[in-house]
C-alpha cells in the first residue's frame, strides 16, 4: 500500500482542489441512502461530509430544516450551486465532524457517509461518532459508511475480519494530474467495535457495494 499522508489540511484542499470535477462525476444519491430515508421524518437532519450536497436534498425532502457539513468550502460552493438549481432548502456550514455545530439531542436524521475512513486516527474516528450520538434525540437514527476491506481495489488483501489498514486513494483530475487522499480501509469487524465504542446502538450492519455500513441510533 502507499503511504499515506494523514494531515487533515492536506485533505482539505485536496478536496478544494477537486470540488468542479467531484460535483460532475457525482451527481446521483446512494441507493443506500435512498432506502435508509424511505419513508423517514423529522424536524432537524444533518448531512455530515455533504460533499456536493446530493443526499443533503433527500434530507431536505424528509426534514423541516436540512443542514449539509463539509470541511472543504469548494464542495460546498457546489453544493450551494445544486441547492439553487435543484430548488431545495438547506443550510450548509463547513466544518469539522469531531466538532458538529448542533445541540445535544437536536437531530431526527443523519447522514455520515463517505467521511468516517478519511480521519487519520482511531481516536478521531470514535470521537466523531460521539458526536454523532451527541446530536443524536432519542428515537433519531443514523446512516453511517466508510470503505471496506471488502471493496474490489481491496481484493488482495489478506488481512482478517477485524484488521482494516491506512491508505492513499488518487483521484485522477480530466488533466491527468492526480491527488491522494488519506483511507482508513474499514474491516467489518472494525467498523462494529468502532460503532460500539462510541456509544452507538448499532440496529443493522452490512456490506454493500464495497462499503460497511451501518444504521445506528443512540
Amino acid at each position: 500500500m502507499d503511504s499515506p499522508d494523514p494531515d487533515p489540511e492536506r485533505l482539505r484542499a485536496v478536496y478544494d482542489e477537486i470540488a468542479e470535477h467531484f460535483d460532475k462525476t457525482r451527481a446521483y444519491p446512494w441507493p443506500e441512502v435512498e432506502e435508509f430515508l424511505n419513508g423517514s421524518a423529522g424536524e432537524w437532519a444533518l448531512d455530515i461530509g455533504c460533499g456536493n450536497g446530493r443526499h443533503t436534498a433527500l434530507l431536505a425532502e424528509c426534514a423541516n430544516h436540512a443542514v449539509g457539513l463539509d470541511i472543504s468550502r469548494g464542495l460546498l460552493e457546489t453544493a450551494r450551486e445544486r441547492m439553487v438549481e435543484d430548488g431545495w432548502e438547506g443550510e450548509l456550514v463547513q466544518g469539522d465532524s469531531a466538532r458538529l455545530p448542533m445541540a445535544s439531542n437536536q437531530v431526527d436524521l443523519a447522514l455520515y457517509v463517505a467521511t468516517l475512513h478519511h480521519l487519520p486516527e482511531r481516536e478521531g474516528r470514535v470521537q466523531s461518532l460521539r458526536e454523532l450520538k451527541r446530536i443524536l434525540r432519542d428515537g433519531g437514527r443514523a446512516l453511517v459508511s466508510a470503505w471496506s476491506t471488502a471493496h474490489d481495489r481491496f481484493e488482495n488483501y489478506d488481512g482478517t475480519e477485524s484488521d482494516g489498514f491506512d491508505t492513499t486513494v488518487d483521484w485522477t483530475l480530466p488533466g491527468g494530474e492526480t491527488l491522494g487522499r488519506f483511507y482508513h480501509i474499514y474491516a467489518p469487524d472494525e467498523f462494529e467495535a468502532d460503532l460500539r465504542a462510541s456509544g452507538l446502538v448499532i440496529e443493522e450492519s452490512f456490506v454493500s457495494s464495497g462499503n460497511c455500513y451501518a444504521v445506528v441510533r443512540d
